[in-house]
């Protein structure tokens, strides 16, 4: 087992979808969210665009992705899985940062199509400064949106890959895999971690390298110790 690379303190990430209607970036955030506590509700913004091109949400369906037995929703995650649709980018935005001047939520997650217009560097550096501010952490997903300037602390890449062998039956999928790579980001080098998720034996997400990484091999090394 080894970690991810995550911001000093909460703040604002950002998770491109490797195509528009790649569901890996939001397996790939689920399985992280096991770090958060388990007090306080989660508010879950989407646009109504990205309803409609990637989905809504299920939170039933949730619970296998490494948040506990439970899994995410009324009995799962603090008192509430807090869902808001947006009619749009714009609307979604100030739903995030108004939920993230609020200490008591335990994250906030937007969802996003394209490239819209309201979502421009002074957008995403409110959502940061508001997160780190209040404590509370905060992740836009960007679905069939271009890596433009940001005020995202960590920005990431993540696409679905096949999934591992499954232990007691080659013929059945294994482990959900993902390959993530960190493109930019504040204090931790750009890599790329392709991983599986397992679940600990608190509920809680490990993540686990499950190939070498071709890439920059002196990148690759140092991130590699500091996870």
């Amino acid at each position: 087992m080894c970690a991810l690379p995550v911001p000093a303190q909460p703040t604002l990430g950002e998770l491109f979808a490797a195509s528009p209607r790649d569901g890996g970036a939001t397996g790939f955030l689920l399985a992280q969210l096991g770090q958060l506590s388990r007090e306080r509700p989660l508010l879950w913004v989407q646009e109504r665009m990205a309803i409609l091109e990637a989905g809504r949400i299920y939170p039933p369906g949730l619970g296998a992705q490494g948040l506990g037995a439970q899994g995410l929703g009324a009995q799962g995650f603090g008192p509430d899985l807090i869902h808001v649709e947006a009619r749009d980018a714009r609307a979604a935005l100030w739903a995030m940062e108004e939920g993230l001047r609020c200490s008591a939520l335990g994250g906030v997650i937007g969802e996003l199509w394209g490239d819209p217009g309201a979502l421009d560097f002074t957008a995403t550096r409110r959502l940061a400064v508001a997160a780190e501010r209040s404590g509370v952490p905060a992740w836009l997903v960007r679905f069939g949106g271009t890596a433009n300037l940001s005020g995202a602390r960590m920005r990431w890449r993540v696409g679905s890959a096949p999934s591992l062998a499954h232990e007691f039956d080659p013929r059945a999928p294994g482990a959900a895999a993902w390959d993530a790579e960190l493109f930019r980001a504040r204090g931790a080098a750009p890599g790329r971690w392709p991983r599986c998720w397992s679940a600990g034996g608190d509920g809680a997400a490990d993540f686990e390298r499950v190939v070498a990484v071709a890439a920059d091999r002196a990148v690759a090394a140092d991130e590699w110790k500091r996870a």
